[in-house]
């Protein structure tokens, strides 16, 4: 491995690739220390279970091959998770481990994710008569119907695809927004318009 080259994300980037051949459960600390070139050890250090290492892949796979497009408003926030499921379907292996990883016990920080900060900053330009705690709800619930996890509950439960679930994803985000403490009737308006 190159000098100053970022182990993890080597490991990470390795693990990913070796996906494309194998199921998660198949691939060894030491064949992706012998493909990275760093010791079985050196990969225990980074990622001491199987979980952390599911989690890391998972991060790895969301930021590079799924990455949700940006947003700042509702509907666009709407769009960008229809792009992923599309993404999703293009990409299934990928989504499924994904999936997997957002089944296991967290392994990571217990801070909010970039992902919930920025969909409680919309939602809180957007209804902003709502109180915190009530947005953080609705910004894990959007969250979940937009995920990975969510998905392939439906791929796989429904045998539904990308349209499908967006369409899905569209009537829980309607009516998840329309139950908003404080939301006005012209919100809702804008909601229906914009859906």
């Amino acid at each position: 491995m190159a000098e100053g080259t970022d182990t993890p994300t080597v490991i990470l980037s390795h693990a990913a690739a070796a996906l494309r051949e194998s199921p998660f459960d198949d691939i060894s600390y030491r064949s992706l220390g012998d493909a990275v070139g760093v010791s079985e050890r050196t990969v225990y250090r980074h990622f001491p279970t199987r979980s952390h290492l599911l989690e890391g892949v998972a991060g790895w796979i969301e930021s590079t091959v799924f990455p949700l497009p940006p947003f700042v408003t509702i509907p666009e926030f709407r769009e960008a998770s229809r792009a992923r499921f599309a993404a999703f379907d293009a990409s299934p292996a990928f989504a499924f481990v994904c999936a997997r990883a957002a089944s296991i016990s967290p392994t990571g920080e217990p801070e909010p994710s970039y992902f919930t900060r920025v969909l409680v900053a919309m939602l809180a330009t957007n209804y902003p008569s709502v109180n915190g705690r009530d947005l953080r709800r609705v910004a894990a619930t959007l969250r979940y119907f937009a995920s990975a996890q969510f998905w392939a509950r439906m791929r796989t439960g429904f045998d539904m695809s990308a349209p499908a679930i967006g369409d899905v994803f569209e009537r829980t985000a309607s009516q998840v927004l329309g139950d908003l403490v404080g939301v006005t009737e012209a919100d809702r308006a804008a909601e229906r318009a914009s859906g």
